[in-house]
């Protein structure tokens, strides 16, 4: 039978374009879905697995929260620059010897950055923080506060949205831009320029010095990186709702459907993905092509 249903020669047909053949040019035959593979290389992912991975936006969008939360104690006059100065620079003591004796569980053949160097960058950054403080303060005189307040709260959504969550250390330049600048927004509108001061002193800590010591728990203490995730997430809840109940009860049913109900969906949709493979697909060249670039 030919390709017609028409008594005819039986012609086999063959798959190539070269050659002229008594069939239309989209013919196929019965083994055409005999390649068919389904879902090649999916990845299957257990719940509690993404629910500890996703841990990390959850603690990340909780530090904005921990963030908003000391800037509205100072704007208000509970918390003042000198406690928070105070405070920021034991916590940076206290993280900074945490990640040298982490780091130096990995490092084993390569050199370390030298503490000379880490003192050095971190006083040259205090000191041109500490000398623009006056002029940060003054720098959004001319605008009004809810055009700063606006940019600051898009600039914050900036920040997590570009945040790299796979490998955030050192943070991405977009997400830590973004954060220093909402930073600057907000401590503008503080009382003073030592308040400017520690509170950009604390945005480097939260946004760029934390994410770094949070990486390195990831990699060598899991289990404790995730008590350090709830315990974030715990303090962001309370210490926003300690100022703003509303708003503490938005931020926990974002946590909760960040860290609970999206890992749910991914692991129950997973099961209806469909993806095919076949003939049809584009050709990949396997072959090492690399030695003709040269």
């Amino acid at each position: 039978m030919g390709p017609d249903g028409a008594p005819g020669p039986a012609v086999p047909w063959r798959k190539v374009l070269w050659e002229r053949q008594p069939f239309p040019d989209n013919y196929v035959d019965q083994r055409f879905l005999e390649e068919l593979r389904r879902n090649e290389g999916i990845r299957q992912y257990r719940y509690w697995t993404v629910v500890k991975e996703a841990g990390f936006v959850g603690e990340q969008l909780s530090c904005v929260a921990i963030f908003i939360t000391l800037w509205l104690y100072m704007e208000q006059g509970q918390l003042s620059p000198e406690r928070l100065l105070w405070s920021s620079l034991i916590c940076a003591l206290l993280g900074y010897g945490l990640h040298q004796a982490l780091t130096s569980q990995v490092q084993s053949g390569c050199e370390p950055r030298t503490r000379l160097a880490d003192l050095q960058s971190a006083t040259i950054f205090l000191s041109f923080t500490f000398g623009f403080s006056p002029v940060l303060k003054t720098l959004t005189e001319s605008v009004s506060t809810d055009t700063v307040y606006a940019m600051s709260a898009m600039m914050l959504l900036a920040h997590l949205v570009s945040f790299p969550y796979a490998q955030p250390s050192p943070p991405g330049s977009l997400s830590l831009n973004a954060a220093l600048f909402a930073s600057v927004c907000l401590a503008s509108r503080l009382p003073g320029a030592l308040h400017t001061f520690a509170m950009l002193s604390c945005a480097l800590l939260v946004f760029a010095l934390w994410p770094c010591l949070l990486q390195r728990l990831r990699e060598k203490a899991p289990s404790h990186f995730t008590g350090v995730c709830v315990g974030v997430c715990f303090a962001g809840v309370g210490g926003l709702g300690s100022q703003w109940p509303g708003g503490a009860v938005l931020l926990a049913l974002a946590l909760g459907s960040v860290t609970l109900l999206c890992p749910l969906l991914l692991v129950r949709l997973q099961r209806h993905k469909d993806n095919i493979q076949g003939p049809w697909d584009e050709a990949e060249i396997q072959e090492d092509l690399s030695h003709f670039l040269h």
